[in-house]
């Protein structure tokens, strides 16, 4: 990861912000949801550190990783700035998921069992209980990540029961819909799902869904984080990978 950004990609960086902020905004109140409820997840996969610096001055404080190694050097380089929340959003391969454990504030791709458990027995002891949402495959895809909505009840109880795990709600990707509605037809199962898990646990309130493609439909389907990161820092290089 290059260490330095331009002082003019540190103020695009802060208009980008603001521009994606007022965006949302907007979608709130045309989808008629509560002012506030939903947050900005800056997803800052492959971005230097000093692009998440010029972020968190902007007033960003959620950051989302999907590479291992890649979001422990940063929240370790990071760990300075007061407040930042580090989100993985990633797959979780077994053999990583002690690191993951070890310094991430929330996971929102638990997919399987094994990976709960492994998270939850990982966990260091002093360090809160990890936030967690279980990720949906929603649209049937075999190559994505995700329990069916048929097996969701069983992960809900499963996780229940780890007591270094606090699960917060649920995380979805679907494939790419042709228009608006059949974005929203796809999210309709999973927001109703979310529904009813949050009237039987209070701590479920974070419905992880939305990105720069379908953030209306994903607002209007009850998302309460939006994951967003083009929009804000520009065009990935994936060859800077660490």
């Amino acid at each position: 990861m290059s260490a330095d950004i331009t002082q003019d990609e540190s103020v695009d960086i802060k208009a980008n912000l603001a521009q994606v902020s007022r965006q949302i905004a907007s979608l709130i109140q045309q989808h008629q949801r509560v002012t506030d409820s939903v947050r900005l997840l800056a997803v800052s996969k492959t971005k230097p550190l000093a692009a998440l610096e010029a972020a968190y001055h902007a007033g960003q404080r959620a950051f989302g990783e999907n590479y291992v190694q890649e979001a422990v050097d940063k929240c370790q380089a990071l760990a300075h700035l007061s407040g930042i929340e580090w989100h993985f959003i990633g797959p979780i391969q077994s053999n990583k998921s002690r690191l993951i454990a070890e310094t991430m504030h929330w996971v929102h791709s638990v997919d399987r069992e094994k990976i709960a458990l492994r998270l939850n027995d990982q966990r260091p002891v002093g360090l809160p209980p990890l936030n967690v949402c279980i990720q949906v495959n929603i649209s049937g895809e075999e190559s994505k990540s995700g329990v069916a909505l048929s097996q969701l009840d069983a992960m809900v109880t499963f996780i229940a029961r780890l007591p270094n795990l606090r699960l917060r709600g649920l995380m979805a990707i679907p494939a790419p819909q042709a228009n608006h509605m059949a974005q929203c037809a796809v999210y309709a199962p999973l927001q109703q799902a979310f529904i009813e898990l949050s009237k039987s646990d209070s701590m479920i309130d974070t419905l992880s869904i939305g990105m720069s493609g379908d953030l209306s439909a994903a607002i209007q389907s009850g998302s309460t984080m939006v994951r967003v990161g083009t929009a804000i820092f520009g065009e990935r290089d994936y060859s800077a990978k660490a």
